[in-house]
């Protein structure tokens, strides 16, 4: 007992420096530090999860700290009955073998559509879908209903690394118009927008298709192209360039405040104004909210003249351009070994006896970890009946209706999440305390190593150590 408390403190003392609240950003002057090596997606450094997904490689430490994205798959998802199938984004090692999908935020099951709930509850930061196959031209289909209200906004996005954009929006504001926008490299061209007109998102479901090709792209609602744009029509003079996205990207479904009272006022006036959190929608269901059935995803062949050593995943082959040219297909890792591991040292966190195989089975640990905890959360949900309930009721006096859950009296849940959305509204962050009847991905991304992601260091090493 001596030694294992010896070693145990020990570990603590070594990750104390990790577990600071030591934060670098990173843009387009500032690079990140060797020591926390990747540039999310919000610009900040860090590790595990944070040289995944949405990494930039731009701002990185190098071009190598990202972690390889893995390389498009065919997928049709119906959201009946799938919340245990998507995975914490939070803990999630990049195996995308492992699951289609992640999330952070709160979601549930909702078997009156056959779909999945994305939920906001107040003062939240809402949630966010997430592939974890990237896509590199093709179709991208959703089957949704919105939510609606001043301030809420649903999106419906493609996003690359690199912040090449081509995205769905709606403000619940208004429920008959569907925006469309696009950017090139994070260039902020407020001139890229056009609406659609669409008959109340929020009541019905609708398909928004995007067709992404080499040389043009096309929004769809319900079969009708609503809107095109021609690669042609992107080219600027200036640079010599063709300002089109163009780079591998995760398709992202998401509701969040845009009508925060945090948030830039442009972004509060864009969102329909501040978002109502003692909305009928806060007291019954409990939470705003947007419905997601089903998803299918394209993909077009690697396009011509690209550098092919496999078929696993792309990379970024230039570290001054990051154009379609500048992508390769490779067969290089996507996982990580632990939540301290970057593209630099994928099995850093895994003690140095630890073969390949051996990093494997940490990542499986880890990952089987985020899965007993789903698991334990959901039998707790089925076993505790007589502290809740779940029917279901009218909202807001709209024909849409969701689950809705009546506590018992019980010791307020406080969860800090942090979600982030790059869209046309640009990166926004707000902190929770939340008592919703959820699946929640708990994460905090304002700091280098998320307060999930710090246990499970903690439990990594101890695991390694001890098997």
């Amino acid at each position: 007992m001596k030694s294992l408390l010896f070693t145990t403190s020990l570990l603590l003392a070594l990750l104390r420096p990790i577990l600071a609240d030591e934060i670098h950003y990173c843009n387009s002057t500032v690079s990140c530090p060797d020591k926390y090596p990747c540039c999310s997606q919000s610009g900040q450094c860090g590790t595990g999860n944070y040289c995944l997904g949405n990494c930039d490689p731009r701002y990185s430490f190098s071009l190598n700290s990202c972690m390889p994205d893995p390389m498009c798959k065919d997928i049709n998802t119906r959201f009946s009955k799938y919340s245990d199938k998507i995975v914490d984004g939070n803990t999630f090692l990049g195996n995308a073998s492992e699951a289609d999908w992640t999330y952070i935020g709160y979601i549930m099951d909702y078997e009156d559509d056959d779909s999945l709930i994305l939920a906001m509850p107040k003062n939240s930061g809402g949630t966010v879908l997430a592939s974890t196959h990237s896509i590199w031209y093709g179709k991208v289909s959703a089957v949704m209903k919105t939510s609606h209200l001043a301030g809420v906004v649903t999106s419906f996005i493609l996003y690359s690394g690199v912040q090449d954009e081509i995205d769905f929006e709606w403000v619940g504001a208004d429920l008959d118009t569907t925006q469309t926008n696009f950017y090139w490299n994070g260039v902020l061209n407020w001139n890229n927008s056009a609406n659609i007109s669409t008959a109340d998102t929020y009541n019905d479901f609708h398909t928004y298709e995007i067709d992404w090709q080499e040389d043009y792209i096309t929004w769809s609602v319900d079969g009708v192209v609503g809107r095109t744009l021609l690669r042609n029509q992107t080219y600027n003079a200036t640079s010599g360039r063709y300002e089109f996205p163009q780079t591998p990207s995760k398709v992202d479904i998401s509701i969040w405040p845009g009508g925060n009272a945090t948030n830039a006022p442009g972004t509060v006036a864009w969102a329909g104004g501040e978002i109502n959190w003692d909305a009928a929608d806060i007291k019954d269901p409990g939470y705003y909210y947007a419905v997601v059935k089903e998803v299918n995803i394209t993909c077009n062949s690697v396009p011509s003249g690209i550098k092919q050593n496999g078929t696993e995943s792309y990379i970024y082959t230039n570290e001054n351009e990051f154009l379609a040219k500048d992508v390769a297909v490779t067969d290089k890792r996507i996982d990580l070994g632990s939540l301290l591991a970057s593209g630099e040292d994928p099995d850093s966190g895994v003690t140095k006896s630890s073969s390949s195989s051996s990093s494997k089975k940490t990542s499986s640990s880890s990952s089987k970890t985020s899965s007993d905890s789903k698991k334990s959360t959901t039998k707790e949900g089925k076993n505790d009946k007589d502290k809740k309930t779940t029917s279901t009721s009218s909202s807001s006096g709209s024909k849409q209706t969701a689950p809705t859950t009546t506590y018992a009296p019980t010791t307020p849940v406080s969860t800090k999440i942090e979600v982030t959305y790059v869209t046309s509204a640009r990166p926004h962050t707000e902190a929770v305390n939340a008592n919703a009847n959820v699946k929640t991905a708990s994460g905090n991304f304002g700091s280098n190593i998320k307060t999930n992601s710090k246990f499970m260091i903690i439990v990594t090493l101890l695991l390694n150590f001890f098997v």
